[in-house]
């Protein structure tokens, strides 16, 4: 008996139907992955500053309380502010950091002003927050 001869293909035997679409996957993470990493840079980016937002804010809040006790001055109120930037981390958390105090009769105002941290070279975001309190006063 003589072996059955085999039908030669075109195709090379390893070769599967839908071949024309080999490397498909690395031409789309080409594409995908880039789109992919600039979404997180911008997620940790809005992160740093909605942090440093938020200890401007709560410093400023602190710096109004300190200037509006009975006795309390402007100087108080910005002590106490940059005092609650270094506890909250400093220039880890916000680059440039200040603040002024104003006093009227009523009310005691605190801005607290500085730079967010940034992931892209050059660019830090002006961070600004305010806040008022009551003066205290003996009646």
């Amino acid at each position: 008996m003589s072996p059955a001869k085999r039908q030669e293909s075109s195709r090379p035997r390893h070769a599967r139907p839908n071949d024309k679409e080999r490397g498909s996957n690395t031409i789309e993470m080409s594409i995908v992955f880039p789109a992919v990493l600039v979404l997180m840079f911008l997620g940790v980016q809005g992160a740093l500053y909605f942090h440093a937002r938020t200890v401007a804010m709560t410093a400023a809040t602190e710096g109004a309380k300190a200037a509006a006790v009975e006795h309390g001055t402007a100087g108080d109120g910005e002590a106490a502010a940059l005092g609650f930037v270094d506890l909250a981390g400093g220039d880890d958390v916000m680059t440039d950091a200040g603040a002024t105090a104003a006093l009227s009769p009523t009310s005691a105002t605190v801005v607290v002003t500085g730079r967010s941290l940034s992931l892209v070279p050059g660019w830090q975001p002006l961070v600004q927050q305010q806040a008022t309190a009551p003066r205290e006063a003996l009646s």
